[in-house]
């Protein structure tokens, strides 16, 4: 999915994180991310047994 980014994409992308939610918003948001995945996850392996 993320074969065709470069270093200088990544970069922008950052900086931008950076500008829009601020340092203190970011490990927040990462943290709402991951638990979204996790329960995602966790539903897909439940109806999967089902």
């Amino acid at each position: 999915m993320f074969k065709n980014i470069a270093a200088p994409e990544l970069i922008v992308v950052v900086l931008l994180l950076l500008i829009f939610f601020g340092g203190k918003k970011i490990p927040e948001f990462f943290k709402g991310i991951g638990e979204a995945i996790g329960e995602f996850k966790k539903g897909a392996k439940d109806t999967k047994e089902e």
